[in-house]
């Protein structure tokens, strides 16, 4: 039995072209030698994500998904970019391997990394794996430190100077996002329209201290050291990274985050072990960050709200492609149920419900 994260069978619709694909990386990176196999890690809901192995070398494939997509979503050649200049300062990004916009391999752009091995949570611990709950305290204070370390590097050193525009951020993401929802928008789901209209009225200023800001920096993409599972060795899923205020960043990883005494919808919108023992609640996390930061926080309740409503339109736009017949992965099929109750819980913000 393994506790590392293992690809599996490609999905139905989701197959490549392994003759194009195998001829592009031999001529691309140098050294590759040996017969190929494709495999495709199923737990995403965004890019395609696959497994690639060509003799003794392991390396992963992204690629935007099939279908719909929102204008500005699934630039395969900014994940790139980003990478290139985070790896060398900051190595818990992967190497970047090979990058191409040329349509005939898979009619979209894509790119090629090394892969990082290693343990990466998904809804449960993984099977047979036991996590003591001083361990779970001192991964929640990792994780948080790691965050924070993200934010502080000196993006203008490392040329990304024009990966973003801080000024303006948090109003550009209010407005950005609430456009995307209605355009998402399907019969069967929420207006949003109240949430919507709170996020536009209560939006902070512009942070003094913008940085490099993941934007789905949570526990299914982190990569664990399967010898110490306490020591993260790699972060993935960089498609939504730019330069803006950190405390949405924040206010985002905490929408994913479900308190041990959440209660039972927040439940079911669980995706990773965060009520495992040991487990630090969403406001100690906060704490612990404003205490590695410095940073005062006067109203944490607008990063939260704007994360949870951030995060259904994010299923939502998924479940479009579904609810169109654009996908047949049916894990998609029940991200309405997710995205009503992910009203829910804003309007509980709102309302004064807070963390």
């Amino acid at each position: 039995m393994t506790i590392v994260d293992e690809p599996a069978e490609i999905r139905e619709g989701e197959e490549l072209d392994r003759s194009a694909v195998e001829m592009f990386l031999k001529d691309m990176i140098q050294g590759l030698d040996g017969p190929m196999s494709i495999k495709q890690f199923p737990s995403g809901f965004s890019n395609l994500t696959y497994f690639i192995r060509i003799g003794d070398r392991d390396m992963v494939l992204r690629r935007p998904p099939i279908g719909k997509k929102a204008k500005t979503a699934h630039d395969m050649n900014r994940e790139y970019r980003v990478l290139n200049a985070l790896h060398p300062v900051f190595p818990y990004c992967p190497k970047p391997l090979a990058y191409t916009e040329d349509k005939r391999i898979m009619g979209c752009p894509f790119y090629v990394m090394e892969r990082i091995p290693g343990i990466i949570f998904r809804k449960n611990l993984p099977k047979g794996m036991i996590l003591p709950a001083s361990q779970a305290r001192m991964l929640c204070e990792n994780m948080v430190d790691l965050h924070f370390r993200l934010h502080t590097l000196d993006y203008q050193a490392i040329g990304l100077s024009d990966f973003g525009k801080p000024e303006g951020y948090v109003k550009r993401q209010v407005e950005g996002w609430s456009r995307r929802y209605r355009d998402a928008r399907t019969p069967d789901v929420p207006d949003f329209e109240f949430v919507m209209a709170w996020l536009d009225e209560n939006q902070p200023p512009d942070s003094k201290n913008p940085g490099i800001i993941h934007n789905d920096y949570k526990f299914d993409n982190l990569v664990l050291n399967p010898e110490n599972p306490v020591e993260i060795t790699g972060i993935l899923d960089w498609e939504m990274s730019t330069v803006g205020d950190p405390l949405m960043d924040l206010g985002c990883s905490m929408a994913y985050w479900i308190n041990k005494d959440d209660p039972e919808e927040a439940q079911m919108m669980r995706m990773m072990p965060t009520t495992v023992e040991g487990m630090m609640p969403r406001k100690e996390l906060v704490d612990l960050y404003v205490k590695k930061s410095g940073r005062k926080i006067d109203n944490f309740d607008f990063y939260y709200c704007f994360g949870l409503f951030r995060l259904a339109v994010i299923a939502q736009q998924i479940y479009y492609r579904f609810y169109h017949g654009q996908t047949k992965d049916k894990r998609f099929e029940t991200l309405a149920f997710g995205v009503a109750l992910l009203e829910k819980g804003a309007k509980r913000v709102v309302d004064g419900g807070g963390l």
